[in-house]
């Protein structure tokens, strides 16, 4: 009978896991269109976990990864708007709403959750896109993020070098996770 019990929570164990998946890859970028200067950057680093069971999805984006072209521009993003040393993170976490799990076909979604950017904490809505490919699952998603929403500083010196508002696009590639 114990032997029984045990393979049971076994499988409950390995059914469990085998919906729980990590990213393997990521590209997170963001852009922000001003009269003077369009910046744009990205970051490789980020991290997220998505629960198909419970369709639960939680990312988290390590600021001071995020890659510009001009040097200058990385330090000041660092120091002066996002305080990465108080706040090193962005982080989502929410649910996605309308999503079919029993079909392998790109399907729209809405995610549905809170951000964290600057320390703020914000419930937002993000639309974008679930495939699968073979094993593997790609999100995609473009967002809107205000900067005064999260309590970030545009100084009134270069208020036409940074916009007030950033579209930021996600991508991550999810692995099945393995005991």
């Amino acid at each position: 009978m114990r032997f029984v019990f045990i393979i049971t929570l076994f499988l409950i164990v390995n059914v469990s896991l085998a919906q729980k998946y990590t990213s393997d890859k990521s590209i997170v970028t963001f852009y922000s269109h001003a009269p003077i200067e369009d910046i744009m950057a990205t970051n490789t680093k980020s991290s997220s976990i998505f629960d198909l069971t419970h369709l639960f999805v939680v990312f988290s984006i390590p600021i001071k990864d995020f890659q510009f072209a001009k040097r200058l521009m990385q330090e000041h993003f660092n120091e002066k708007y996002m305080e990465t040393e108080k706040y090193p993170n962005a982080i989502f976490q929410g649910k996605l709403v309308d999503f079919n799990t029993q079909t392998k076909d790109i399907q729209q979604v809405k995610a549905h959750g809170k951000m964290t950017i600057h320390g703020v904490t914000k419930e937002m809505d993000a639309v974008g896109t679930v495939e699968y490919q073979g094993d593997i699952i790609v999100m995609k998603s473009i967002f809107i993020i205000v900067l005064e929403d999260y309590m970030v500083s545009r100084p009134q010196l270069l208020w036409k070098n940074i916009a007030e508002k950033v579209e930021v696009t996600i991508e991550f590639t999810y692995i099945a996770k393995t005991m």
